[in-house]
């Protein structure tokens, strides 16, 4: 089992579901819209340390921390203890992103592979989630794009091998969420911090899902 002791020292995710099938989306945003959603979900003078119009706790705020030795550049580590996203870099540091998680067993920890990635995605509920969330059924056939969309401004797809999970890494229209355990099984984060990292993962890399219930902490 994963465990947070292979984890990061530092120095100082409404609802989570599958996006729909692109072959299936009824329509794309344009250029224009995607950049007229990402001005209206950034706050003005953005700077990720500092801006807080979500009335997160400060320790959620993006902030560069140092890594343990070995980890992989450009991989993606998820404390579900903390309520933390590390996403490794060159030379040794890491972000660090606030995220909320799955509620109860909703959560999968595990080692999966970003295989897709999408600026402003269609939402679909899976027939487990609309099982579960019976309101859920005026979805099941997908939600268009935009800033009220459950999966957000963007969205990192989890798989196993060439097999979609349909678990998710995604923006959230319920920022406040950040730091609980509110999804449907996916990690959320803030819009505004997952535009920040998104052009900074590639396709292929690994994200690790830490145990939920691992109480030892990272050294540091």
């Amino acid at each position: 089992m994963l465990t947070r002791r292979h984890f990061i020292s530092t120095t100082a995710a409404m609802f989570s579901a599958p996006l729909a099938n692109p072959v299936l989306a009824k329509t794309w945003p344009t250029a224009g819209e995607k950049a007229a959603w990402d001005a209206q979900i950034t706050p003005v003078g953005y700077d990720p340390a500092t801006s807080n119009p979500w009335g997160l706790h400060p320790r959620f705020l993006p902030q560069r921390v140092v890594a343990n030795d070995g980890l992989k550049p450009g991989d993606i580590h998820v404390d579900a203890v903390a309520r933390y996203l590390y996403h490794i870099e060159e030379g040794g540091t890491a972000m660090r992103y606030g995220v909320a998680i799955a509620r109860g067993r909703l959560y999968e920890p595990g080692t999966y592979t970003i295989r897709r990635k999408v600026e402003w995605p269609h939402w679909t509920p899976t027939t487990s989630m609309i099982e579960r969330n019976p309101e859920y059924a005026q979805y099941a056939d997908g939600v268009e794009p935009g800033p009220t969309n459950a999966l957000g401004s963007r969205a990192l797809y989890l798989f196993v091998g060439n097999r979609d999970t349909y678990l998710r890494i995604h923006g959230t229209p319920h920022p406040r969420s950040i730091g609980g355990r509110a999804s449907s099984g996916c990690v959320r984060m803030v819009m505004a911090h997952i535009n920040d990292l998104y052009p900074k993962v590639t396709i292929g890399s690994t994200a690790y899902l830490y145990s939920a219930e691992v109480s030892s902490v990272a050294q540091g």
